[in-house]
């Protein structure tokens, strides 16, 4: 296939067939995010990512299960843009169950309710939003460019037109200052977009990022691994999603864990009890990630 640039996916499209139907994020303005600064936003020709659709179905055909469309934020494409994409994958690939994207709430947002319902219907099936934060002081603060009301109204819409969601929050993003309304704003956000899926990273600062200006400033300090590990307790002890799906599976966490949330609420707050408790081993530095 071609692509053009670093490709990120989720840790849960592992295996599946990447597509790069644009190129960067139309947003690029998170202080924390690396991955698309050097990338001018735009989407590749039509004719040419349904080539690379073609030329996959031929290689790999009925063995293609899951599609993930690249890059950034994919949804700001037009529906006119999407359909003959979800068409042609549907045609590669006759064993496809599922099509996703990573996607903003103002992506979502931008769309009618029968522009979502249209994606739904011809594959689009699961959303991978990243409100990183249910506080808005530290959504204002890393320039998510949607509050927390903009992110559960995103979520709305999304399942009313039939879509799972995949919500991914981003321990330490609050700062040492906003830690405490992180966590337990961002428990809340959980719960108000209720997704099928919910998953929490830990932030790295990485040079040349407007973060890391500020932290060098002195206006933003990373909290420490005892905090980032409070917060993730709090998001686990107070969100209630009706049925979810929860992973800490992203290389840039200390303490892998996975359950179904509220079902393994307990059992999962007891691991990081122990963790903090010194009882549980991290994992080191050296094996963290992006």
């Amino acid at each position: 296939m071609r692509y053009e640039g670093d490709v990120y996916r989720p840790p849960s499209e592992a295996d599946s067939f990447l597509v790069q139907a644009t190129l960067g994020c139309s947003w690029n303005k998170c202080t924390y995010c690396d991955m698309y600064r050097r990338k001018t936003f735009r989407e590749r020709p039509l004719d040419d990512v349904l080539a690379d659709i073609a030329m996959a179905g031929r290689a790999y055909g009925a063995t293609v299960h899951k599609v993930f469309v690249c890059d950034g934020d994919a949804l700001v494409m037009a529906v006119e843009r999407w359909l003959p994409i979800l068409d042609a994958c549907r045609a590669a690939f006759p064993s496809l169950r599922r099509v996703s994207c990573y996607a903003m709430a103002r992506n979502v947002l931008a769309k009618s309710d029968a522009e979502l319902a249209t994606l739904r219907a011809r594959g689009l099936q699961l959303l991978y939003i990243g409100p990183e934060s249910g506080d808005d002081e530290t959504l204002k603060h890393i320039a998510k460019g949607s509050t927390a009301a903009e992110h559960k109204e995103a979520a709305a819409r999304a399942h009313a037109a039939g879509m799972q969601l995949s919500v991914i929050l981003l321990l330490g993003a609050g700062g040492v200052e906003r830690s405490d309304a992180h966590a337990h704003a961002s428990a809340a956000l959980v719960t108000a977009m209720d997704p099928r899926f919910f998953s929490a990273l830990t932030l790295t600062v990485i040079d040349g990022t407007p973060l890391a200006r500020a932290e060098q400033k002195g206006l933003f300090t990373l909290p420490d691994v005892a905090t980032t590990l409070r917060e993730l307790r709090v998001l686990v002890a107070e969100s209630a999603p009706t049925d979810a799906v929860f992973r800490t599976n992203h290389a840039s966490n200390r303490l892998p864990l996975a359950g179904r949330l509220p079902r393994d609420r307990d059992a999962i707050v007891a691991v990081i009890d122990r963790a903090l408790a010194g009882e549980v081993p991290l994992l080191p530095e050296w094996m963290r990630g992006l």
